[in-house]
């Protein structure tokens, strides 16, 4: 008999089965724990001071979103042109400019004068001269030894 209200017993708890509590505090966005003891020991003004670095925290993180997503747009709207070898001599001269201190760095808005990596660029412009010649045509040929005569006149004068 003891055997049957035994397992009478076993059969209705696993029917009713349990709840669970959860009795700790959190703070909505940061997620630290606090105890009770904590929770009890505050400062009356503590929770407007809590409150206040979370508008904070929250405006700054908005900020950031911000600028993050008009940073994206602007990279967006910039449509980038097309890949040939004319454009590819253009953007080692524009390069080679920059570095000469001639015009300003798109990035930093500053003149830098850097006339070794200047150099370095006009080197580099005249060694695909070298390893293109007889494979380009009437004005990339015109393009590049027009490109190359100017930039090594402005890293003349730079560097004089």
């Amino acid at each position: 008999m003891e055997k049957e209200e035994k397992e009478k017993e076993e059969k209705e708890k696993e029917g009713k089965g349990f709840v669970v509590k959860d009795k700790r505090h959190f703070f909505q966005q940061e997620g630290e724990r606090v105890s009770d003891e904590e929770e009890k020991g505050r400062e009356p003004g503590a929770d407007e001071a809590r409150l206040k670095r979370e508008e904070r925290k929250g405006e700054a993180a908005r900020k950031e979103e911000t600028k993050e997503k008009r940073e994206e747009g602007q990279r967006q709207e910039v449509p980038l042109p097309e890949v040939t070898f004319s454009n590819f001599v253009f953007s080692l001269t524009t390069q080679a400019i920059i570095q000469l201190g001639e015009i300003q760095d798109p990035e930093s808005k500053k003149s830098l004068k850097n006339l070794p990596f200047a150099k370095q660029t006009i080197d580099l412009i005249g060694m695909l001269k070298e390893k293109t010649s007889g494979n380009l045509t009437k004005e990339e040929e015109v393009l590049i030894d027009s490109a190359l005569y100017d930039l090594k006149m402005k890293y003349v004068k730079a560097s004089g």
